[in-house]
């Protein structure tokens, strides 16, 4: 037979990820070009296009390798159509996005939300090990994830499933969240939540050692805290601690809903390794049933950026059948 490839490509703001991947999940080759956000972002499947072929060429493979694109994007998008109804980031609003790219590349092509494509390539080739009931929360930014049940995405009636991020974790007097909302984890356990809740207390804390950082910088990440902490800084610790509280109940929350088998945290704040798990897993367990906290095992994320291309890959190779 002869060799067969999947494509997987993440839509991001500044960069587009792209990949050809075995039928296997094995990386054959990843590159980047930049996102086009001008005039709506409508040149970008143009661009697409064009860098495939372009890379095909320069790896010596005629175009009838290629056998389906999977392609994750930001925003509002109907999975079923692949229409975006809007990713501000990007540009487009009210756009057929799957018919566009289908049209330009002659592939079959499946659309899916990047926190769910993220999602399925920890299932499929990280650290999900192919576990087929699975929560993904990435802790960057914002919050984000993904939820898998019989190894299916869940996507809901109209493709709002999963936003962990907007889940309320201050009911009254939490800070305010982009989405317009108050209270969010997202506020809470998101780099920039950690960076503001460390900030917000640093001036009562000025034996931490946090405070000589705040001094120099008048800032605070996420990574220092988790830094000093792992060193036993008090104050850090404490910030962490706040944190994983917080996270912790909302991840046992879902699980009592959803009862998965493997709960992956993904994202720069994943970093953090067990200085971070140590004290989520306590708070998990604290609030989840007994059983669910049995089934369910905790893991960091181990593709990074790969994550979203090789979920895309999986997407594909499923349209395919």
């Amino acid at each position: 037979m002869a060799e067969q490839w999947l494509t997987g490509i993440d839509v991001g703001g500044t960069t587009i990820k792209m990949a050809f991947v075995s039928m296997d999940g094995e990386l054959i080759h990843k590159w980047e070009i930049p996102t086009d956000v001008s005039e709506g972002g409508l040149h970008i499947t143009k661009h697409i296009s064009s860098s495939l072929r372009h890379t095909l060429s320069v790896l010596g493979q005629e175009e009838s390798v290629l056998k389906g694109i999977g392609l994750g994007a930001p925003g509002f998008i109907e999975m079923k159509t692949g229409f975006i109804h809007h990713a501000v980031n990007i540009g487009w609003k009210n756009y057929p996005l799957k018919d566009e790219l289908e049209k330009e590349t002659g592939l079959p092509v499946t659309v899916e939300n990047d926190a769910n494509m993220a999602a399925i390539g920890e299932m499929w080739k990280g650290a999900g090990n192919g576990e087929s009931d699975l929560l993904c929360v990435t802790l960057g930014t914002g919050v984000g994830g993904g939820i898998i049940l019989n190894g299916q995405i869940v996507h809901g009636v109209n493709g709002m499933a999963g936003e962990i991020g907007h889940i309320t974790s201050i009911p009254e007097g939490g800070a305010a969240c982009n989405c317009g909302k108050t209270g969010c984890i997202e506020t809470i356990a998101s780099a920039t939540g950690i960076s503001r809740i460390a900030a917000l207390h640093i001036e009562s804390n000025k034996d931490s050692s946090l405070y000589k950082v705040w001094n120099d910088t008048k800032t605070i990440t996420a990574k220092d805290v988790a830094i000093s902490a792992a060193d036993g800084d008090e104050f850090a610790s404490e910030v962490l601690e706040k944190v994983t509280f917080h996270l912790g109940l909302v991840i046992a929350n879902l699980s009592n809903s959803i009862n998965p088998g493997m709960i992956v945290i993904g994202g720069g704040v994943s970093s953090a390794g067990e200085t971070l798990l140590m004290p989520l897993r306590r708070h998990f367990e604290k609030f989840a049933l007994p059983r669910v906290a049995e089934g369910a095992q905790f893991a960091i994320a181990t593709l990074g950026n790969d994550a979203g291309v090789i979920g895309g890959a999986w997407l594909a190779k499923q349209n395919m059948r």
